[in-house]
């Protein structure tokens, strides 16, 4: 079968098509043939090897290759058909459409992929593409847990830094959902996307900085690793929460004092990927609550240039790869 392989961390340009081994499913897994995998934040930074939130690097150079990748497929996210069941499998049947998330194994850039039947694996929401499937469990998984453990009331503002990503694009969703109003922080290239997905209030970072303005929120969701704390936690009401999806160590240790000073809470919880969490996305895309967002398609054969636009940040929602010729 092809795959999308690299054999070495480095830029985009490592990223090879080759042909490997058809995996064979174990006992207690499934065989799926990939439809399509996104290409994601995630995937740009195990390749390079470089991470903005920096304690990531050790525990993570330990786990996939300390000087070449011991894993030399990526792709976390993706959709499918399986075609192929373990022995001891009773949670799916060959012919079956399915979205999910691979965790740690990786593997999606690829044709075949055999995974556990116990991962977050669902059957796809039956009215949107293969594509967009596999653009939903990344960004949305992430999104919904973290504004569930914000309880965001009817009301209440929200704003979104880097609203434009694949979790961004989601949480301006799902928000919209749980009755908030929303302000999207981004670059101006974004802002027409962004606003069709229902996002009250856009900002444009580059020209003006959210945490000098008057304008104060119930909750901010950001993006990015790089965020002040101290200062974005000016940008809160009283009693408000502040929800870091990349936390560096400093904000993590530095959750008690910003609480206890300020009353305000730090969020920083990392999303467990449920199965709940993923029927219930699943359930939102088909009630048209929610909708996957689709930058562009690329080919096996494109991956490059597919990483290259995800870390040039020029994407309007998400990127996914295409395994079908």
């Amino acid at each position: 079968m092809k795959a999308v392989v690299y054999h070495k961390y480095g830029a985009p340009g490592v990223l090879r098509v080759e042909n490997v081994a058809e995996p064979t499913p174990k006992p207690n897994q499934i065989l799926i043939k990939v439809h399509a995998a996104e290409v994601t934040k995630g995937d740009c930074e195990l390749r390079s090897f470089n991470f903005p939130v920096k304690w990531f690097s050790i525990p993570l150079r330990l786990a996939f290759g300390v000087f070449k990748p011991r894993k030399k497929i990526l792709g976390g996210y993706f959709s499918g058909e399986v075609v192929a069941v373990g022995g001891k499998v009773t949670r799916f049947e060959g012919g079956e459409r399915v979205f999910g998330a691979t965790k740690l194994l990786m593997g999606a850039y690829a044709e075949y992929m055999a995974v556990p039947e116990t991962y977050t694996i669902a059957p796809m929401p039956v009215n949107v593409s293969f594509e967009a499937a596999a653009t939903v469990p990344l960004g949305g998984l992430n999104a919904l847990h973290f504004l569930r453990l914000a309880k965001i009331q009817t009301g209440e503002t929200l704003l979104v830094n880097g609203a434009g990503g694949s979790i961004g694009t989601y949480a301006v969703q799902i928000a919209k959902t749980m009755g908030a109003e929303v302000t999207a922080v981004d670059s101006d290239l974004k802002r027409e996307m962004l606003l069709s997905l229902g996002t009250d209030h856009f900002i444009d970072y580059r020209q003006q900085d959210f945490r000098k303005d008057d304008k104060k929120y119930d909750v901010i969701f950001d993006m990015l690793a790089s965020s002040p704390l101290d200062e974005s936690i000016t940008a809160l009401n009283a009693g408000g929460r502040y929800i870091s999806a990349n936390p560096t160590f400093k904000k993590m240790t530095s959750a008690k004092r910003v609480q206890k000073k300020t009353g305000k809470t730090l969020i920083f919880a990392f999303a467990g990927e449920t199965l709940e969490e993923l029927l219930t996305l699943k359930q939102m895309i088909e009630d048209e609550k929610i909708r996957p967002t689709v930058d562009r398609i690329f080919s096996m054969e494109q991956a490059v240039e597919a990483h290259e636009r995800v870390e040039a940040e020029q994407r309007l929602g998400c990127t996914a790869i295409s395994m079908i010729s």
